[in-house]
């Protein structure tokens, strides 16, 4: 599958319902992928739309990494597989994104879409800006994670 990449601003109508972006729906039909699932996120005030394929992975990889008889781990997976929504995509390219997801992440009308790779965010765009770094903790973050570090370079073979 194609990495959804880029932001795209759009908006739902009165019932919840929003246009896929055109982008993101040609790979997904390209994948052949029409379902696809709805969760909010566990960090931020955003939802993550997963295809369909895509979410079972993840789903299987936590199950497998937790164990079933432990307390905690279980009230992890519950709480992890227990919001979420199968969705479809609709003749026009719409999904129905449900009430209590809008009001969870604060989406009345503007929405923006933001590629993250195998999955999609939706963001109100003032969950977005509250998000946002500035330009001089994303510039200390690459920094720290990609700036020359022995390992950075070792991993890329300029050693």
């Amino acid at each position: 599958m194609d990495a959804f990449i880029g932001t795209i601003d759009a908006k739902t109508d009165a019932k919840g319902r929003v246009f896929v972006p055109a982008a993101f729906r040609k790979i997904l039909q390209s994948s052949g992928e029409s379902r696809l699932v709805l969760r909010k996120d566990v960090y931020q005030d955003c939802l993550v739309l997963y295809p369909e394929k895509i979410w079972e992975e993840e789903l299987n990889k936590l199950r497998e990494q937790l164990n079933e008889w432990n307390e905690e781990e279980q009230n992890t997976y519950r709480m992890i597989s227990w919001l979420v929504e199968r969705l479809e995509l609709d003749s026009n390219g719409r999904i129905l994104i449900p009430k209590k997801y809008l009001q969870m992440t604060n989406i009345s009308n503007a929405v923006c879409f933001i590629g993250m790779n195998k999955t999609i965010e939706i963001w109100s765009p003032d969950q977005l800006a509250k998000a946002m770094m500035s330009a001089e903790d994303l510039k200390n973050q690459v920094k720290k994670f990609l700036g020359g570090s022995k390992r950075t370079i070792e991993k890329s073979g300029q050693e």
